[in-house]
């Protein structure tokens, strides 16, 4: 498999300086296409700050980031920005629904964005919905539907244009148990299906249902297995 994501020696300190907080303490992170990663750890372990790098949603205060061979680490917001709409489809744990579109128009939305014909966005977000069992609730709005359907809305608008990277920050937080083994068998179908998943979680049973585990603590990566 081809190198998807490289990150090498990347460290963010916030506050430098006498009272420093190091979020990333010289992190080393290999991620191949088509893997299924889940990155674990508690509340201030770093797995946010890590998240919102591989995300393009911030930058290094030193190291280097590449994806897909490119290095992403000192681009311009700008840049970053036209690198989050087509290389990165996102999954909140809030949803992040618009409430008074359908769930049609919602996953049609960030393919105005990205500049797709009209006939070719209304199609791949049709296709995208049917893929996580949603053929019959296009045309309902967020308040008409569970929280489970929800998040399956925010999937399809994330697989939509099909990006090379699908990351997925606590997409579980929200949901009942049996949401929750939906929610996660759809994440392992989009894996089976070629899709490279990143999993952002702190919970040890969403973790272990990921082909590999890397765990983060203290800004360092502490452990990072395949599960068999």
């Amino acid at each position: 498999m081809d190198s998807l994501i490289s990150v090498r020696d990347m460290c963010k300190i916030y506050n430098p300086g006498e009272n420093e907080v190091r979020a990333l303490d010289h992190v080393d992170l290999e991620i191949k296409k088509g893997e299924f990663v889940a990155i674990i750890g508690h509340s201030g372990s770093g797995k946010s700050t890590l998240m919102n790098m591989l995300g393009c949603l911030d930058v290094p205060t030193s190291g280097a980031y590449y994806l897909g061979g490119r290095d992403v680490s000192a681009l311009k917001d700008n840049q970053l920005s036209e690198i989050r709409n087509q290389e990165i489809g996102f999954i909140f744990q809030g949803f992040n629904l618009i409430t008074n579109l359908t769930a049609l128009e919602n996953v049609e939305l960030p393919l105005i964005y990205r500049g797709i014909a009209r006939n070719k966005r209304h199609k791949l977000a049709k296709e995208a919905l049917i893929q996580v069992g949603l053929e019959k609730r296009m045309e309902h709005k967020p308040s008409e539907m569970s929280g489970g359907q929800q998040q399956r809305v925010a999937i399809a608008r994330a697989i939509a244009a099909q990006p090379p990277v699908i990351l997925a920050d606590e997409p579980t937080g929200n949901l009942d148990s049996a949401s929750t083994q939906e929610i996660m068998e759809i994440l392992k179908g989009l894996h089976e299906a070629g899709h490279s998943v990143i999993l952002i979680t702190h919970d040890n049973e969403i973790a272990e249902q990921a082909k590999r585990v890397v765990r983060i603590l203290d800004g360092r990566i502490v452990e990072d297995y395949v599960n068999t």
